[in-house]
């Protein structure tokens, strides 16, 4: 092991050579001077010159080519395995990076400290600087969905960080030795949802996921081939590990969404032991969630359940109920 070196940039690869040049470029121009860095490129297969480009390349890239494409997790692995920096850095080749990017998520790092998991950043649309992502949340049909939108800028300079229940992997921050404690990536996900199963693995552990509010990238969202080609395959087998946390981090935003509908409907049907124990447990005033919530969320996951078995059949895809995670 290096120990001088203190960040390893992983790329995966997958055609879209003009962009993976675009984005290098980009990481060459932000890399702060007095960082010792290696990049390493992990080629799945590209047919479009990509290799090519590659054999041209020397120090600080590393190249890892695989003889097939397998997939986003598999990539990130491969490239994982053979880093030698303290923090690994995630990067898809379709980003756009920005002067200052790195700094403040090696600060929510060190701000964490023992407790950090996967440090995350805002990302925007590049040509209409709409927010993607500043962070994930559970949504009502107990799915991870992108939060896009950002605190007030007042509390966003103070408080530096948003904690959340994940982030994306597409420009992610984590130290190595938690990657290789939690295995990395569970490659049974193929290009989706791989990054929310490390981040409830990391939970579990007791870190903290956060994104750094004041690193901001540009993301050409899902611009690799096949990228939206197994989602429901992809949110079957979280929702298979994770039912009871996916359900879990919804409860607040339930509670939320019934108090609105009892405050705005011209004719509530208000059960008032209810809303004062939603209300009471969104405002934190109460640990346990109502039963309300918890039946209402544990419906919504049936219906997602018997919408997959509809689409797959009761068997479905290869399962990962009893699959343990990496390790």
């Amino acid at each position: 092991m290096n120990r001088d070196m203190q960040v390893s940039f992983v790329v995966p690869l997958y055609n879209c050579l003009d962009l993976t040049q675009a984005m290098i470029a980009s990481l060459q121009a932000t890399v702060p001077r007095d960082l010792a860095h290696e990049i390493i490129l992990v080629d799945d297969g590209s047919t479009d010159g990509t290799r090519a480009w590659l054999a041209t390349l020397g120090p600080p890239f590393r190249v890892v080519l695989n003889a097939r494409n397998v997939g986003y997790a598999a990539a990130n692995n491969r490239g994982a395995a053979v880093a030698t920096g303290r923090f690994l850095v995630l990067l898809n080749n379709d980003l756009v990076l920005t002067p200052g990017w790195l700094p403040p998520m090696l600060a929510v790092h060190r701000r964490l400290g023992a407790h950090a998991g996967f440090v995350g950043n805002v990302q925007l649309e590049p040509r209409s600087r709409a927010i993607d992502h500043a962070g994930m949340v559970v949504n009502l049909q107990a799915k991870p969905e992108h939060l896009r939108s950002l605190p007030p800028r007042a509390l966003r300079w103070a408080r530096r960080m948003r904690l959340c229940p994940a982030v994306t992997g597409a420009c992610a921050l984590i130290e190595r030795v938690v990657w290789e404690q939690l295995g990395g990536f569970d490659d049974g996900f193929h290009n989706g949802g791989e990054d929310v199963d490390l981040c409830l693995r990391l939970r579990a552990r007791g870190r903290r996921n956060a994104v750094a509010l004041r690193s901001i990238v540009l993301h050409h969202i899902s611009a690799s081939p096949g990228r939206k080609q197994r989602d429901e395959q992809n949110s079957r087998r979280l929702a298979q590990r994770w039912r009871a946390e996916l359900e879990s981090l919804a409860y607040r935003r339930w509670c939320w969404n019934y108090l609105d509908r009892q405050w705005t409907s011209p004719h509530p049907a208000l059960d008032h032991a209810d809303a004062r124990a939603a209300l009471a447990f969104v405002l934190g005033l109460r640990r346990t969630p109502p039963a309300i919530a918890v039946d209402g969320m544990r419906a919504a996951m049936d219906r997602e359940i018997a919408r997959w078995d509809k689409i797959f059949g009761a068997g479905g895809p290869p399962s990962a109920a009893s699959a343990e995670p990496p390790r």
